[in-house]
């Protein structure tokens, strides 16, 4: 069979897993890539390479390769301006280069939103060296949240309370940056009600939104999702005009992850991911199409429907605590049983071959008919509690 496109996945992680299989329902074929073999993407896909995304010529060897009809990035870090070369002869990036170069770091994205697109973000600074660090903290006051331009799943994020913290945020934001730039963001801390992810599809006719999906961090990473989040008609609506505003900008066809703090009914910006969302992980049991249905299809040139979310869905993730390679993960009987009529739960674990301290090693999924977003939490957590990850003695 010829296959309807073929994908260069570059990033092989859980969302990778997903789109993947997204991807071959639709009849494409897929190239995972990583920098280790046995990727969780590398499991479903129809083949594979082993390399690192900052490796500029393996990225381009690969390319010239396989010649795919779409080259979709999954993770920040990947040598971006060999991105831009290729796609000016001719190779199609998802959703652009320009997009993956501008949001593959925190502060170009920050600087597109708030100075070229005017948006509400919080006060912030850049600082490339420890005294700069310091220097900056004094001009915005605490507390603050410093972060590398250049990290994911929360590396190197930490809440500053008073400048003796200051040397310890600058130690663990370098040691959790990804790519060979040190550079940190230092932004006020934003008093909140809540965040949201609000998933945007940029297609051929159009921009389409997902039910705005409510989360909650620890150490910057998200830890639970719930969808749909309650928030006013105003506050929807200013977040949906700030996302157009800032996809819009991006270009191109796709999903994208565009994060909100919330007050009241002010929105202020925060982040943007140009692919599907850890926090949408949701979406694969509220949603009849998921986020990775969404991106296969944006990418794609086909229709993207009204999205719908009727009932309260929630997840929670499972989470390794120490490095191990020989590692079982029990108790997923008891996680898939469902409580009660109204309830259904499933399970996605993400096959990833070690585990390492506050690794993601898979996901619950809850569906409550009839209730409240609490309640579907309640539910995902109370399974999550039942997996276990067992680690074996060598």
């Amino acid at each position: 069979m010829i296959p309807t496109a073929t994908i260069l996945l570059l990033g092989s992680g859980e969302l990778g897993r997903e789109f993947v299989i997204s991807a071959k329902r639709l009849g494409c074929r897929v190239i995972a890539c990583d920098s280790y073999e046995g990727a969780p993407a590398m499991q479903f896909a129809d083949g594979f390479e082993v390399f690192s995304m900052l490796d500029g010529d393996a990225l381009r060897a690969t390319i010239e390769k396989h010649r795919p009809d779409h080259i979709v990035p999954e993770v920040e870090a990947i040598r971006t301006e060999v991105l831009a070369d290729v796609e000016a002869a001719g190779f199609h990036v998802v959703p652009s280069a320009r997009a993956a170069q501008l949001t593959m770091n925190r502060d170009a994205i920050r600087d597109l939103a708030a100075s070229e697109l005017g948006l509400t973000t919080s006060t912030f600074e850049y600082a490339e060296t420890r005294e700069a660090l310091h220097a900056a903290a004094a001009r915005i006051g605490f507390p603050l949240v410093v972060k590398p331009v250049m990290s994911s799943s929360g590396k190197g994020q930490s809440t500053v309370k008073d400048a003796g913290d200051i040397d310890a945020a600058w130690d663990y934001a370098a040691a959790g940056m990804r790519g060979d730039r040190l550079r940190v963001i230092a932004e006020a801390f934003i008093d909140f009600d809540y965040e949201i992810t609000l998933l945007t599809v940029r297609h051929k006719d159009g921009v389409t939104f997902c039910p705005p999906i409510g989360h909650r961090q620890e150490r910057g990473d998200y830890r639970e999702s719930w969808q749909p989040a309650a928030m006013s008609d105003a506050a929807l609506k200013a977040a949906q005009e700030m996302a157009t505003k800032v996809v819009d900008a991006l270009g191109g066809h796709g999903i994208f992850g565009v994060e909100f703090f919330v007050k009241g009914d002010a929105v202020i910006f925060s982040e943007l991911s140009p692919r599907p969302h850890d926090t949408g992980m949701v979406t694969l049991i509220s949603q009849s199409l998921s986020e990775f249905d969404l991106h296969a299809r944006a990418i794609l040139g086909l229709p993207i429907p009204a999205i719908v979310v009727p009932d309260a869905c929630a997840s929670a993730v499972l989470l390794a605590d120490r490095d191990a390679a020989d590692f079982k993960i029990t108790g997923l009987a008891d996680a898939l049983v469902q409580p009660d009529a109204k309830t259904s739960v499933d399970v996605r674990i993400f096959g990833k071959p070690v585990t390492r301290p506050y690794r993601r090693m898979g996901v619950t999924l809850a569906r409550v008919a009839g209730a409240t977003t609490d309640q579907a939490r309640a539910a995902a957590v109370a399974a999550a509690a039942k997996l276990v990850i067992d680690y074996r003695k060598s």
